[in-house]
């Protein structure tokens, strides 16, 4: 039968992906960081500071997560070869009906496997310092007027499908609306393994091309909005906040959250002078949950900033999006005179437009993580 000959053909190179994910993974390694966190937890009054054992038992969960995905992966690929055995067996004692049967559900099976192989080894490109760390994602409405504030709300649309796709939570953090129609800009907070391995690549400018509902002329308009990305970092030791840099401004919040929210000054804005870096907060009741989140938000900008110091320019992080416009995006998403989205970086491409926005833009993710420096 040809397509037994085939699946057996495929076998080998299923093998050596499976190899080569298991060796980047280094899974002694990741035995031994588990071995030690169950010591963490085996301690006397180990739940006496919340917080921190939710932090170990996370880590704990995210590591067995990575061991048990290889474990899986290897039985999947055995079940699949006993299978294509078995459908070998079958043709040989003449049953075709029964060997044609077993012969498509191994192909059916190794179709299912060679994409999680590829999901996996992907995940292996995930080991920068902050990759498995939540995301913080900030979309700012570039030049284009309304039609780039709508734009910008599309975006927000965008990647909060793409989290709930993945199974991430997502959670605006702050909310600034146009008073016509979408938004000036906006924070989410994705919380998730590897949110931000995910998404630290999306940051940039992403231009629209289609023709305006905001134009009675009907004519294609060009709009821009910006998305800048950094890691929830609660803490880091490298990076210390003098309190007289900080200037802290309180306000009467806006959007969901009922009454409360419009009636007393619970937003927090916090700048800090020496950088201008700006961060806001109004999703919590409490000034003092937004205050406590703001300054997360800060240390995380903090800590990219002083991660990447030696740039020459330090504009993005700063939160300068002066430069919004054309020539300086990263992808762009056209839904008239045809329609395509195409990440100038890699030369990705996808004709489905509608589908991207609906949340389907791993492909790009994906392609941007292959071609690591």
């Amino acid at each position: 039968m040809i397509l037994l000959d085939e699946l057996n053909a495929e076998i080998p190179a299923l093998e050596s992906m499976l190899k080569e994910a298991d060796e980047s993974l280094k899974p002694e390694d990741l035995k031994t960081q588990l071995a030690k966190l169950d010591e963490k937890t085996a301690e006397p009054g180990f739940w006496n500071d919340q917080e921190e054992a939710q932090k170990i038992m996370k880590q704990k969960k995210s590591i067995e997560n990575r061991l048990h995905e290889v474990e899986d992966l290897s039985t999947r690929l055995e079940d699949m070869m006993v299978m294509l055995e078995m459908a070998e067996e079958a043709e040989k004692s003449g049953d075709g009906d029964e060997a044609a049967l077993m012969a498509e559900e191994a192909k059916a099976s190794k179709e299912t496997l060679e994409k999680d192989l590829e999901d996996l080894k992907l995940k292996t490109l995930l080991d920068d310092k902050y990759d498995q760390n939540n995301a913080i994602i900030s979309v700012h409405a570039g030049s284009g007027g309304t039609e780039a504030m709508d734009w910008a709300a599309m975006l927000l649309r965008m990647y909060t499908r793409w989290c709930e796709k993945r199974g991430f939570k997502a959670k605006i953090i702050d909310m600034n609306d146009d008073t016509e129609a979408g938004i000036k800009s906006a924070t989410l907070l994705v919380e998730g393994d590897y949110a931000y391995g995910y998404l630290k690549n999306e940051k940039g400018v992403h231009r629209l091309v289609r023709i305006s509902p905001f134009d009675s002329s009907g004519r294609r308009h060009t709009s821009f909005a910006s998305l800048d990305v950094t890691p929830e970092i609660d803490f880091d030791t490298t990076v210390e906040i003098n309190p007289e840099d900080l200037r802290i401004d309180t306000y009467r919040s806006s959007g969901a959250g009922g009454q409360h929210v419009n009636m007393t000054d619970s937003a927090v804005r916090i700048t800090h002078l020496p950088t201008h870096i700006v961060v806001t907060c109004q999703n919590e009741r409490s000034q003092i949950q937004n205050r406590e989140f703001a300054m997360k938000m800060l240390m995380s900008k903090l800590v990219e900033l002083k991660e990447q110091e030696e740039k020459e320019s330090l504009n993005e992080l700063k939160g300068d999006y002066s430069q919004i416009t054309w020539g300086s995006q990263i992808r762009s998403y056209v839904f008239q005179p045809y329609t395509m989205v195409k990440d100038h970086r890699t030369g990705a491409e996808v004709g489905n437009v509608q589908s991207v926005m609906d949340g389907d833009i791993d492909y790009f993710i994906n392609e941007k993580l292959k071609q690591r420096d």
